[in-house]
């Protein structure tokens, strides 16, 4: 992609129709790289013409999203700027001049056939499989009065382009070279109910914008002749054109909100991923790793790195296995307080935890973080890890497949453990391991496994659990000395 003279100006367009997709912030990614390895500006507009599949909270969502990835625009509906508004809705009196210009030209003509009329003639080329697509071009040239004469008329036209024999179906592309798009139909670019369909409204904004680079996913290719039309038409300049490869799922379908939940970008906030590692990942689904010998990298890493020719141009497979990886090794590379907060963070915006939480549960929570640190792939794994250390003494209870590991020497094992651990001083991890260690495996003779499996079932009620002597620490002196009194009576 060129760098023109023009200041770089790129636009990511989502609708809010739902939660936001994915390929919202993967385009956006992108978008962003370009715009700040260029020193251009980056513009949100909200393409809101689709009145029938409107969410009224998406937009907001889509403000969050992004912006929790680290996303951010200079230009928007909620930030105003010089070319505003960036709502489509807001808009509408732009488009009708531009509709009205192309009627009078003689690039676009009115359309009365009724949705049924268009239904059948789809049915009946497909009950003769023929080759014919598009539409029929049966109002080309026709007043309203002739047109009512025939069968399947609406009284409310829409607007259809007049598409020449020869458009222009071939064009530069910033990521796959030349491309030949298909031969485009009579689209409509004015609905019956007086809004613009995407392809008449995304040109006009992206021309009366200042829009100098369109990057958006492969599947616009096609569509792409209709838009440089209109440009052509229209008399305005063309933008430079990058069409992205798609994400797909690992059938390489593409990815979508109806088949895969990780299609919904809010998922991945649900789950507990890091909004890093969710954009290092969507870096690589697109390019390759800035560095040679590492696939992280940051943000800032990225956009140093970028170039239009490194983009890949196969559709990659949304692999979340590598995502969880990434996800990993963030959560191990940030300091305990940091951590500790972003699981905090988590438990509030899932409602988990009261927000703003409790001081006495967040103290503790970053006491026990570094316990389970390194076995932390999602902040939400965190509290299940830690839960014994939210609980109440009284509320532990050993589960029936701990239980069924127990030896019958788990009583007096557990009994030896608290008459050691009741005079240890100080009571940290070494202490406790220490004392443990001498009465348990020197002076009962019982290997450090089976010493030790009684003890993280009695303060636990699990086999499996964080750190056995760190959680004894944290979970301190009366607590731990309480718990594993109540096992051995339980088990005696």
């Amino acid at each position: 992609m060129s760098e023109t003279s023009a200041r770089v100006r790129v636009r990511v367009a989502p609708s809010p129709t739902g939660d936001p997709h994915v390929g919202t912030a993967y385009m956006a990614l992108f978008n962003v790289a370009w715009a700040r390895k260029m020193g251009g500006e980056f513009l949100l507009r909200i393409e809101d013409t689709d009145r029938a599949r409107f969410d009224p909270g998406s937009e907001q969502q889509i403000y969050d999203s992004l912006r929790w990835l680290g996303l951010t625009w200079d230009e928007g509906p909620d930030l105003g700027g010089p070319v505003g508004p960036y709502r489509q809705s807001e808009r509408l009196e732009t488009y009708g001049p531009v509709v009205d210009q192309l009627l009078a030209d003689g690039h676009a003509y009115h359309c009365w056939c009724s949705p049924q009329r268009l239904a059948d003639l789809r049915e009946q080329r497909s009950r003769e499989k023929s080759s014919a697509t598009g539409y029929d071009r049966l109002c080309l040239g026709m007043t309203r009065e002739e047109r009512e004469t025939l069968p399947g008329f609406s009284p409310t036209p829409v607007v259809r382009m007049l598409i020449p024999d020869d458009p222009p179906l071939t064009f530069q592309d910033a990521v796959r070279g030349e491309i030949r798009a298909p031969h485009p139909d009579d689209q409509v670019i004015r609905k019956a109910d007086g809004f613009p369909t995407y392809h008449l409204a995304v040109v006009v904004d992206d021309h009366l914008m200042g829009v100098t680079h369109v990057v958006r996913g492969e599947e616009w290719i096609s569509s792409t002749p209709k838009h440089l039309l209109l440009y052509q038409w229209l008399g305005w300049d063309t933008p430079e054109f990058a069409h992205m490869p798609l994400l797909r799922n690992a059938d390489h379908s593409k990815i979508s909100k109806r088949k895969n939940p990780a299609a919904r970008l809010t998922w991945f906030r649900e789950q507990g991923f890091l909004p890093e590692a969710l954009l290092n990942f969507l870096q690589l689904m697109g390019f390759p790793p800035a560095h040679q010998d590492s696939e992280v990298a940051s943000l800032a890493e990225f956009i140093d790195a970028f170039e239009w020719s490194k983009v890949n141009t196969v559709g990659p497979v949304f692999d979340l296995d590598k995502l969880t990886w990434l996800n990993g090794h963030y959560i191990r590379a940030l300091p305990t307080e940091e951590l500790a907060a972003r699981i905090a963070t988590h438990l509030t915006e899932t409602g988990t935890w009261p927000s703003p939480p409790d001081p006495s549960a967040l103290t503790l929570l970053t006491r026990a973080t570094p316990l389970i640190r390194e076995r932390l792939t999602l902040l939400s794994e965190a509290l299940p890890k830690l839960a014994f250390l939210f609980a109440h003494d009284d509320d532990i209870t050993i589960a029936d497949d701990a239980r069924s590991q127990l030896g019958e020497n788990a009583p007096a094992i557990l009994a030896s453990a608290v008459t050691a651990l009741s005079t240890v001083t100080p009571f940290d991890a070494a202490s406790i391991e220490a004392a443990l260690r001498k009465t348990l495996v020197e002076e009962m003779g019982i290997k450090p496994r089976l010493a030790f499996a009684p003890l993280r079932i009695g303060l636990t009620g699990e086999r499996v659990s964080p750190p056995l002597f760190e959680s004894m620490e944290v979970l301190g002196r009366t607590s731990t000395l309480t718990r594993l009194g109540r096992a051995a009576e339980n088990l005696s």
